[in-house]
């Protein structure tokens, strides 16, 4: 008699474990295509459930789940600039922007659909997600600068620069991921001591903060 395979036990999901299934099925499919282009019944299929089970979780539907997708994915994001303030200041911006440039080289071409909107699942509610992101960037660039209370001019700096990563980013993809993305995070490295100093130039509080905080970077700093 051939012996029968044994059959898998079969554990059923707790919510929060179903809904992770889900947002990880969703931020698959919003990775690398337009939330335009995705449907519930995508979703569906590669979480392996039904439709109705998707509504269950997300009676809200695709723009519920989009959200949900968004938040999941500003969250990875922030932590992305997340970086211990030990060592070199521009060593620690080269290590959170190797983590941004990754999230950003995995989501590959659905990365402008998901972070920069143009898509009719695009709410002032999905644009301050966005937003926040861009926000908590700077407030970590500030922090590692050792800032307590940043100035208009500072803050300014900070937050084009964080502009310029993100334009950058998406036009890298657009040029098919040229140049090397160790490359791409040397030049991005390069520009943000370029505006800083160009701001020390203009304003005290810059300046002594740009002192202090590359005093440890050597010759790149003292180029400025």
């Amino acid at each position: 008699m051939t012996p029968q395979a044994p059959v898998r036990a079969y554990r059923r999901l707790s919510v929060e474990e179903r809904r992770a299934q889900l947002l990880e099925a969703a931020l698959g499919l919003f990775a690398h295509r337009a939330p335009d282009e995705v449907s519930l019944d995508d979703v569906a299929e590669a979480a392996g459930v039904s439709r109705p089970l998707v509504y269950r979780y997300f009676p809200g539907g695709k723009q519920q789940l989009y959200e949900a997708a968004l938040r999941t994915a500003a969250d990875a994001l922030r932590e992305c600039f997340d970086e211990p303030r030990q060592g070199p200041l521009l060593a620690r911006l080269g290590r959170a922007l190797d983590r941004y440039l990754a999230f950003v080289d995995e989501h590959d071409a659905g990365f402008s659909a998901l972070l920069q909107g143009g898509s009719v699942v695009e709410t002032s509610r999905t644009g301050a997600i966005v937003d926040g992101v861009r926000r908590a960037a700077a407030d970590h660039v500030l922090r590692h600068l050792g800032a307590a209370d940043p100035g208009p001019r500072l803050r300014m700096t900070v937050r084009v620069w964080i502009t310029a990563v993100e334009a950058a980013s998406l036009i890298w993809l657009d040029e098919g991921k040229e140049p090397d993305v160790g490359e791409l995070r040397d030049w991005l490295v390069e520009q943000f001591v370029a505006v800083i100093t160009v701001t020390a130039g203009r304003d005290p509080q810059t300046a002594a903060v740009v002192a202090d905080a590359l005093a440890a970077d050597g010759p790149l700093a003292a180029d400025g």
